[in-house]
């Protein structure tokens, strides 16, 4: 485990908000036009525009009348919208187009029907990844470092199928900007961890990247245009930038120490649950959950969290990689 510098690169001062009146925006897409894109908990997709304004573009709710919680979103080459539903029992993959019509993409894998789901990314390919941080019920239970049963599905033209597994509650996970590598996040096994990626989208053996300490919990994950990794943690607000050896520098950190020890104490004692992740322990932060870099010059560093109404962002010191959908 790499140290982590102490000292932010970027002051609390420094950062401003966003749009207003969303419902928890853990996952935000940014585009070359300067829309924002954020999964709303409303049942669907809001957009904030450049100036500011906020609206609910498109929501739906799932059959049956069970509503529908998109946690990791991705947009489209035709514009519309994958949704990662986040339920309280089942999850599923779903695509929302701009009208509100809403379609199943993935409900089951290998008969089983899939648990609340927590990402999906749409790679140039038009591969779709998609993560499961556990099966436990509830959620809660597997936010302890010896409990590993999240797992990776692949869904292609050929099928669905799991092609990772053992994963220390999964969170979001990336193909790395010259595809060589499927990168993930391991929230409560409190790694970045990658596998080899072959064309034919079979993985190789895991291998960690970096392990990170006391406080943080790895969730979003970025590339900047030098290829490093940019990691969001929730409960300690911390945004790290991770180098390819796996060495770590502070960006961003919000987090009332009394509020982060609780936490790190209840984690150690395997007793972490929600109240831990519903509380929020920083002067301006609501728990950041993701990061998307976007501006005229892909700069601004835009920030998702779990209990805000608003985005956050800050002048980042480099740019970011251009993601899959830069110009829809």
């Amino acid at each position: 485990m790499f140290a982590l510098e102490s000292t932010p690169v970027v002051a609390l001062d420094q950062i401003r908000f966003i749009g207003s009146g969303l419902q928890r925006p853990e996952c935000v897409l940014a585009t070359r036009s300067g829309d924002l894109y954020s999964a709303d908990w409303r049942g669907g997709v809001a957009r904030t525009t450049a100036d500011g304004q906020s609206t609910l573009l498109s929501r739906a709710d799932l059959p049956g009348g069970r509503p529908l919680r998109p946690n990791g979103i991705a947009m489209r080459s035709n514009g519309n919208f994958l949704l990662a539903d986040l339920g309280e029992s089942l999850g599923g993959v779903y695509e929302l187009d701009r009208a509100g019509q809403l379609a199943p993409i993935l409900e089951r894998v290998d008969g089983v029907d899939l648990p609340p789901t927590n990402f999906v990314h749409e790679d140039h390919q038009q591969r779709i990844w998609i993560t499961v941080s556990t099966s436990h019920r509830p959620r809660a239970a597997a936010y302890r470092a010896d409990i590993a049963d999240g797992y990776i599905v692949l869904l292609t033209n050929a099928g669905a199928r799991v092609v990772a597994e053992g994963i220390g509650y999964t969170n979001e996970a990336l193909p790395s900007p010259d595809g060589k590598w499927l990168y993930v996040n391991e929230t409560f096994g409190r790694k970045l961890s990658r596998f080899p990626l072959r064309e034919d989208g079979v993985l190789g053996a895991k291998e960690v990247v970096t392990t990170f300490g006391a406080g943080t919990f790895p969730d979003g994950l970025s590339f900047d245009q030098g290829g490093d990794m940019w990691i969001t943690s929730i409960v300690s607000n911390r945004v790290i930038r991770v180098k390819a050896d796996g060495s770590q520098s502070l960006i961003v950190e919000d987090c009332d120490a009394a509020h982060l020890e609780r936490c790190e104490a209840a984690f150690q004692a395997g007793t972490m649950g929600r109240p831990h992740l519903d509380t929020c322990g920083g002067r301006l932060l609501r728990n950041i959950s993701s990061l998307a870099f976007g501006g005229a010059d892909r700069r601004t560093a835009y920030l998702g969290c779990l209990l805000g109404d608003a985005i956050a962002f800050f002048r980042a010191p480099v740019a970011g990689h251009a993601p899959v959908h830069w110009d829809r």
